[in-house]
């Protein structure tokens, strides 16, 4: 080869890699595009106010080339793993322009029947070039409702298995009929699947412009471009990391006795190896986690310490195998109820942080609330046990909320902020908007965030009543009840959370109870544990935590040593010599 041939061929390769990073980076805006429009257009404050969905590309063998930054782990990982099962059943080959399939079947979607997962062929020069997938929850599915209640996934209400709900941009109207006839809130519930459907069809829209632009056929370059790149980015990352067996596991509350999750975290030549076996076997209630679901959140757990910059799809998740020995909680098989799986799932990226923190010391965080706390509330005929409901407007609404997060290695914890999952709190206006709901109190849990020389993040208290003085039923699906969040390198454990009503009462953190009329829920909500030891936390970052609400000034004194005078002022000479005394 002559030097001026070397030297075209060097530009023509540099030129290329270019154009496929911008067309990369096209495909990860497209899907944005996407998921906003899927927000705009919801019918439910799941999505439109929670970011509770997923939306993302795949190529026609069903690997996924990028997916939307907003949306949820639980659902892009699992959504990840869903699309193959759509091609199983469905090839690429065999469907048509207009086609739209959907389900909601917990083991080939995410993890529980309130979640609907839409895939729609994106059609280019009478060729299928690729699918694009979202996924979002639903206010409700019929069936005992979105709670811990149910033994077996027949209890907690309408199965869909994968259909299709158009063919050839027909509606199939018998499907929509079936879904509205089997729910409670039925226009929320097909407004959102139109939502889906909508949102499907932009990203078919722009992946055909896009196609236009940059004079392609197909995908299939780009997308083995796409996932070589990131698996190899992955294994370049892991190739940093000591090679070893890491052992890790977390007691949580379960549903009438505690749960033991239990990891060992390998991390090899070719990938990272996540194994719960060991783990608590399958409940008799709706806390079991689907396989697809414990993967996505343990892979998400994996990342957030190895490799966060490599986006996330096929390649990157492909370098993280994560397995559980079916018939355990975290491999319930059908027909396992399922509907809370979120409250056992979510814990896993803790225990995984904690088994990575073993060979990347000072990089995860202490352990936080995890799981969402999402009181699902309900009223009307039936739906409120041993209660006289009387004429007041039937209801069934879920309000996304959380407790704290735990601290990082070098920040305080995020308060009443929701990770892993990402979703967003909903707000109180909304909620008091679409449901005969009033909530009275929404304010920080003072002192719930473990010490630490970096503070656990506070959780939040909620008090709700009806609005119309009726009773109202709770589906109570909560965790950190009985088990704190633990902190990290001598931080202290956060608080655990509380439920109970304003008169007293205390309820279970698990399953539908009664508020009875004139009495409120009342939620304590977790705290973040601590990281690292409380003594050397910045004395005036104690005292300013103090006049913002989040640590009282009795704690400041018992935890941080720090002793503070009348004005909330440091008074420095009294806590050297305090801190000296508890060191």
């Amino acid at each position: 080869m002559s030097k001026n041939s070397a030297q075209n061929s060097a530009q023509n390769s540099a030129l290329l890699e270019i154009q496929n990073q911008i067309m990369w980076n096209r495909l990860i805006a497209i899907v944005e595009e996407q998921a906003q429009t899927l927000i705009r257009t919801a019918f439910s404050t799941s999505a439109r106010e929670a970011g509770d969905l997923s939306a993302g590309v795949f190529d026609t063998q069903g690997r996924m080339l990028a997916q939307a930054i907003t949306g949820t782990p639980g659902h892009v990982n699992a959504m990840a793993a869903s699309v193959g099962f759509f091609l199983d059943k469905y090839p690429a080959k065999t469907m048509s322009p207009g086609d739209v399939y959907f389900t909601n079947d917990p083991w080939l979607g995410t993890g529980h029947l309130h979640d609907f997962t839409m895939v729609t062929p994106t059609f280019y020069r009478g060729e299928c070039i690729g699918l694009f997938a979202s996924t979002t929850h639903v206010v409700d599915v019929g069936g005992v409702g979105f709670g811990a209640d149910g033994r077996q996934v027949y209890d907690e209400g309408l199965y869909m298995p994968i259909l299709p709900l158009a063919k050839a941009g027909t509606m199939d109207e018998a499907i929509l009929e079936i879904v509205r006839a089997n729910v409670r809130e039925p226009v929320q519930v097909v407004g959102d699947l139109y939502s889906l459907m909508a949102c499907n069809d932009i990203g078919c829209r722009r992946l055909v412009e896009m196609m236009d632009e940059f004079d392609l056929d197909q995908l299939d370059e780009l997308g083995q471009y796409m996932v070589e790149h990131s698996h190899q980015a992955m294994l370049d990352e892991i190739a940093k990391l000591p090679k070893g067996t890491y052992h890790n596991s977390m007691r949580v509350d379960g549903y009438d006795k505690p749960l033991d999750l239990v990891a060992a975290l390998t991390i090899a030549d070719d990938g990272i190896y996540v194994d719960f076996a060991g783990s608590t076997g399958v409940s008799n209630k709706g806390i079991n986690v689907p396989i697809t679901y414990t993967q996505a959140y343990a892979s998400f757990g994996v990342r957030c310490l190895v490799g966060s910059t490599v986006p996330n799809n096929a390649g990157s998740l492909a370098a993280v195998k994560v397995t559980a020995p079916e018939g355990t909680i975290l491999n319930a098989p059908h027909p396992c109820a399922v509907a809370a799986r979120h409250i056992t799932g979510q814990m896993l990226p803790d225990v995984v942080m904690g088994a990575l923190h073993q060979a990347m010391p000072d990089k995860a965080p202490a352990e936080g609330t995890s799981c969402l706390w999402n009181p699902a509330l309900m009223g009307g005929h039936g739906l409120v046990p041993d209660a006289e409901f009387g004429d007041a407007t039937p209801f069934a609404v879920g309000l996304f909320h959380t407790g704290g997060t735990g601290a990082r290695p070098l920040k305080d914890g995020l308060s009443a902020t929701a990770f892993p999952s990402g979703v967003r709190n909903t707000p109180v206006e909304i909620n008091e908007s679409i449901a005969p709901i009033i909530v009275w109190r929404k304010d920080y849990r003072m002192d719930s965030g473990g010490a630490g020389e970096f503070r656990g993040g506070t959780g939040q208290i909620m008090e709700i009543a009806s609005s119309e003085n009726a009773p109202f039923a709770i589906a109570a699906a909560f965790d950190r009840v009985h088990h704190a969040p633990r902190g990290r390198e001598g931080g202290l454990d956060g608080f655990t959370g509380r439920v109970e009503l304003t008169s007293g009462e205390i309820l279970r953190n698990k399953g539908t109870q009664t508020i009875p009329r004139g009495d409120r829920l009342h939620l304590e909500m977790p705290g973040g544990g601590g990281y690292g030891n409380p003594l050397k936390r910045d004395a005036e970052q104690v005292a300013m935590d103090v006049r913002n609400g989040m640590v009282s000034a009795a704690a400041a004194l018992e935890h941080y040593g720090v002793v503070l005078d009348d004005q909330g002022v440091v008074d420095v000479p009294a806590t050297e010599k305090r801190r000296a005394l508890n060191a």
